[in-house]
């Protein structure tokens, strides 16, 4: 796109050209039919198995735990909503534990098991940086608790949960726990045995796969009833025929993530750091969200005071800025994000959000442009109120 700046890949991430090239056969020579008997079908049977031993090599865990899906939210309801109603009819337990800053794929999924399936659901309390605390969750759990959910890093303030901890509570409780890595799985390490999680939820996109493909880590032994039925794919967990190329691509990503999180992760941060340095310094009345240093690498989020989020971002796009307020679900909506609320911040600095993320494609001379622009914008908006 020329000279216009991606600062947005929170939302979504370039497919990564090896990635497209790994996939481009299965949309033509080998299109068959995993389901099917013949040459062509077994060709793409062998490509989804070899990509399902591909992401289970990176998350350290079973083929057989892997299940793919059509993205992270779709991941994500599989193992919250089958998971709950398989442990209910396995042990009647009808209580969920989650947090008000999940993604809304949890935390929507979450308050409809409440609301239209009998589950009671308590939401945890974050502290002002938004990280859960371990010994809430202890509390929180009971005899009738059915799983806990708590995300891995936050996808609209950067904070990283202390997911190890909380699955060792978890785990000695006899409680599965779900994570949505979504985000984080661009950057952090998914080794499962070192997380110890039930269940995870990761969607392509996010780290330079393409967009419609998912998977979902089901530790073995863990409950989980198929919410999309019809079919015996995926281990009879997930019907539908399975998206060959996309399944491919995924798993391609996930591989080159994991080889060059490294070197990738050690640019970000310099670049995180300069963001969040020049902005808070040139800019009054702003602040950065999210922990300090628990934070995602290519994240930094702030909220300005008297400034609209969404005039914001108009006003660095038509300086040929893409950034984002937030999720990229909730763009565009004038109220202020359950999250923000959630760590404590009043309405008026909630509204004046801001997410940069940067990515593979970034330079210095993107940063030093945002820096540049990013003050001018907001002082306009200041004076226009």
């Amino acid at each position: 796109m020329g000279d216009y700046i991606y600062l947005d890949h929170a939302a979504t991430t370039p497919v990564d050209p090896r990635v497209l090239e790994a996939m481009l056969p299965y949309f033509s020579a080998n299109y068959g039919n995993p389901a099917s008997v013949h040459q062509l079908g077994r060709r793409a049977e062998k490509a989804v198995e070899q990509a399902r031993r591909d992401v289970a090599a990176v998350l350290n865990c079973p083929p057989r735990e892997i299940i793919f899906t059509s993205c992270g939210s779709e991941s994500d309801n599989l193992a919250l909503r089958g998971g709950a109603l398989a442990a209910r009819a396995e042990r009647s337990a009808a209580h969920l534990i989650t947090t008000p800053i999940e993604h809304a794929a949890v935390i929507a999924t979450m308050r409809q098991l409440r609301d239209h399936f009998g589950f009671t659901l308590t939401e945890l309390p974050v502290d002002r940086a938004g990280r859960v605390r371990p010994e809430d969750v202890a509390r929180a759990i009971r005899p009738d608790t059915a799983l806990v959910s708590v995300m891995y890093a936050n996808n609209e303030i950067g904070v990283i949960e202390p997911i190890a901890a909380i699955a060792a509570i978890c785990r000695e409780r006899g409680v599965p726990l779900h994570t949505d890595a979504v985000q984080a799985a661009s950057q952090l390490d998914v080794d499962v045995q070192k997380l110890g999680v039930s269940y995870m939820a990761l969607g392509a996109h996010k780290f330079y796969g393409p967009k419609g493909v998912g998977a979902l880590y089901v530790r073995e032994g863990s409950p989980l009833l198929p919410t999309l039925t019809g079919g015996s794919h995926e281990g009879s967990l997930r019907a539908g025929t399975q998206n060959v190329p996309y399944i491919v691509g995924l798993a391609e990503a996930l591989k080159i993530t994991a080889a060059e999180r490294e070197t990738h992760n050690a640019r970000y941060e310099r670049w995180r750091e300069r963001l969040i340095a020049g902005v808070l310094e040139a800019i009054p009345d702003s602040q950065l969200t999210g922990h300090r240093a628990e934070r995602l690498p290519n994240h930094a989020s702030f909220v300005f005071r008297g400034v609209n989020g969404n005039d914001l971002l108009m006003h660095l796009d038509l300086a040929d800025i893409a950034a984002s307020s937030g999720s990229a679900c909730k763009t565009g909506d004038p109220k202020p994000s359950e999250v923000l609320l959630a760590l404590g911040l009043p309405e008026d600095w909630a509204l004046g959000s801001l997410r940069l993320t940067v990515g593979r494609q970034t330079t210095d001379a993107h940063v030093d442009r945002l820096l540049e622009a990013l003050p001018e914008v907001v002082e306009k908006l200041r004076r226009l109120v």
